[in-house]
């Protein structure tokens, strides 16, 4: 019954583990069936082992007690002729017989009884191994939607995303050059701006003097701001 133990636990592998184990599941998967494939094999061997022997013994038996008949119509035979003594060895002969049928057909029965089972056990597992091939192509492709549902998940998450990740790291740079020239044009700017105004007045002070200067000349000042008229300047 060893072998049926062996058959049985391949059946009860944990065909998840091996999958997220497997490289290549569609290969694994295919590998599985055909070990599975090898153990009916196999217990189809040891089943047709077992039913020969329960074939020859009961062909043992039958021959024990065609045999037995046989010494029994000798005996006969030979009491009508007279001969005791052959009829006594011919009853001999027959008992023989009758013990070997006695001592056969218990370990017949037994043989019998375990060939059942075992041919029990063997459609079993022609049943699983049947529909291991049915949904061999259905594992298949669950373990390859599984895996790029996994891919998907793992971009989204940030495992596997570098690329993006540089896209946006790269974005947020140009971002920040682009304020940095804004404020630096800003700045600039400003100071332009301070610079103009300071020029504007120094030229507003210059037509202010002249100004001073032409109405000196015409002598419509009065004397007091010709007094505070500034010298001149070339």
């Amino acid at each position: 019954m060893g072998i049926f133990s062996r058959i049985a636990d391949v059946f009860k592998a944990n065909v998840n583990d091996a999958l997220d184990k497997a490289e290549d599941p569609e290969k694994m998967l295919k590998q599985m069936v055909l070990e599975m494939e090898e153990s009916v094999n196999k217990a189809t061997l040891a089943v047709a082992n077992a039913m020969a022997h329960e074939k020859s013994l009961l062909r043992k038996i039958e021959k024990a007690r065609s045999d037995s008949a046989e010494w029994m119509h000798k005996a006969q035979q030979a009491i009508t002729a007279g001969r005791e003594d052959l009829a006594r060895a011919a009853l001999e002969k027959k008992a023989i017989q009758d013990k070997n049928v006695s001592d056969l057909e218990p370990v017949y029965l037994t043989s019998k009884s375990t060939s059942e089972k075992l041919r029990a056990q063997l459609d079993a597992l022609k049943h699983k191994l049947d529909e291991a091939r049915a949904r061999q192509g259905t594992l298949i492709a669950r373990s390859q939607a599984a895996k790029a549902q996994k891919q998907i998940a793992q971009t989204f998450s940030g495992v596997g995303s570098d690329a993006f990740s540089k896209f946006d790291s790269f974005e947020a740079k140009i971002e920040t050059l682009e304020s940095q020239a804004e404020a630096f044009e800003q700045l600039a700017g400003q100071s332009t701006s301070l610079d103009e105004e300071f020029k504007q007045l120094s030229s507003s002070s210059q037509v202010e003097q002249q100004l001073l200067e032409l109405k000196a000349s015409m002598g419509k000042l009065p004397s007091a701001s010709k007094d505070a008229l500034p010298p001149h300047q070339e």
